[in-house]
């Protein structure tokens, strides 16, 4: 994360609180999470160089970025169009090579199933099916689940037709929307 200029990835408005440990709108009500939920999110799925990671919701496209510089293979889904281009200016402006799409998040990306990890960044009712479906054989699904107000940090590990979770609690995202998510 050092590596990484956070102030890049906010609002011109905003620059001047880019490193504060707090999220910051990004547009279209969404938020760029706070550094130590980044950094969280990013521990809890024990990155890999060469690891397939699936994001979903690719705001800013911070975190995306962040996977990338430690060296996972990065699929990304923001269903805000306007966000995802912004994201992917940022990935060409600092040549990361990060697959981007379009869409319903809570459906994932079956075309390059199954992940190594994937990490959800808004808060979801439940763990969508979908995304349990793609997620490899001792891979792990990172998710913040409870209500639309809080929620708690679900941390998924696949062991082969079963799964293991443990929970952080106390985090706050913006609503998972789509057919697996909040309507």
């Amino acid at each position: 994360m050092k590596r990484i200029d956070r102030h890049e990835f906010v609002q011109g408005a905003f620059i001047n609180r880019a490193y504060e440990d707090s999220a910051l709108p990004i547009g279209e009500s969404q938020t760029i999470s706070q550094p130590y939920t980044v950094a969280f999110m990013t521990e809890a799925l024990s990155v890999k160089p060469g690891q397939k990671i699936l994001e979903i919701g690719t705001g800013s496209g911070y975190q995306a970025v962040i996977l990338a510089e430690l060296g996972a293979r990065v699929f990304t889904i923001e269903r805000h169009m306007e966000l995802l281009v912004e994201a992917r200016k940022r990935f060409e402006k600092f040549g990361y090579q990060i697959a981007s799409k379009g869409g319903d998040g809570t459906i994932g990306w079956k075309e390059y199933a199954p992940y190594d990890g994937i990490i959800v960044t808004a808060g979801a009712p439940s763990a969508p099916q979908p995304l349990l479906d793609q997620l490899r054989d001792g891979g792990t699904l990172v998710v913040p689940i409870g209500s639309s107000d809080t929620q708690d940090l679900h941390i998924i590990r696949r062991v082969g037709n079963e799964f293991q979770t443990r929970i952080a609690a106390g985090f706050k995202f913006v609503p998972l929307i789509g057919k697996k998510g909040w309507k």
